[in-house]
């Protein structure tokens, strides 16, 4: 059994609260989402954010190609194909980089008073840096797989899809905004 997989049976009162087991089911059933848009579009870009009523996805996306591919995603965890909630954008995966990251740095740097320091350690701090962006794809994964996403959608059930523009951002023009409703029993 992993660290993480520990660190997750430890968690598990937490992870099955009602409300954090539905943000984890719709966090998976967003990825495998994602993932069945990706693989029928070429340069495709979206970003999503769950919570325990569903999830948004933001991008340049038709509310019919979004049915058919939460329609698609949701069959398919259902037929066994868990692996679709893991995905290697998801901010699960920022996060654990950064945070390996910041304790190299912090690590490294550990005792040093003056700049000086910080340049004659600087290429220890680089290569710690380095050791733990090449770790983190791993963690984040695993991070993933066993507490930030649930690859099982269980009795989770779509009840609508809502499709919205918004200005963007810096004066960017329009932005889509869909937003999966769920629920679940």
């Amino acid at each position: 059994m992993s660290v993480i997989e520990n660190i997750a049976a430890v968690l598990r009162p937490i992870l099955d609260l009602p409300p954090i087991r539905r943000v984890r089911r719709n966090h998976g059933l967003e990825h495998a989402t994602i993932h069945i848009l990706a693989r029928s579009r070429q340069n495709f870009r979206a970003a999503g954010r769950s919570h325990p009523g569903g999830f948004y996805l933001y991008g340049d996306l038709e509310t019919d190609e979004v049915r058919h591919a939460v329609a698609e995603a949701l069959r398919r965890m259902r037929a066994g194909e868990h692996g679709l909630a893991v995905h290697p954008n998801c901010g699960t995966n920022l996060l654990a980089t950064g945070t390996l990251a910041a304790l190299a740095g912090i690590v490294g740097s550990a005792g040093t008073r003056r700049w000086q320091g910080y340049v004659e350690r600087f290429p220890a701090i680089l290569l710690m840096v380095i050791g733990a962006l090449v770790l983190s794809q791993p963690l984040g994964l695993a991070l993933q797989r066993h507490i930030t996403t649930l690859g099982d959608p269980g009795d989770l059930v779509v009840t609508g899809i809502d499709c919205h523009e918004v200005s963007g951002p810096f004066g960017g023009g329009r932005m889509t905004i869909h937003h999966v409703h769920t629920q679940q029993g």
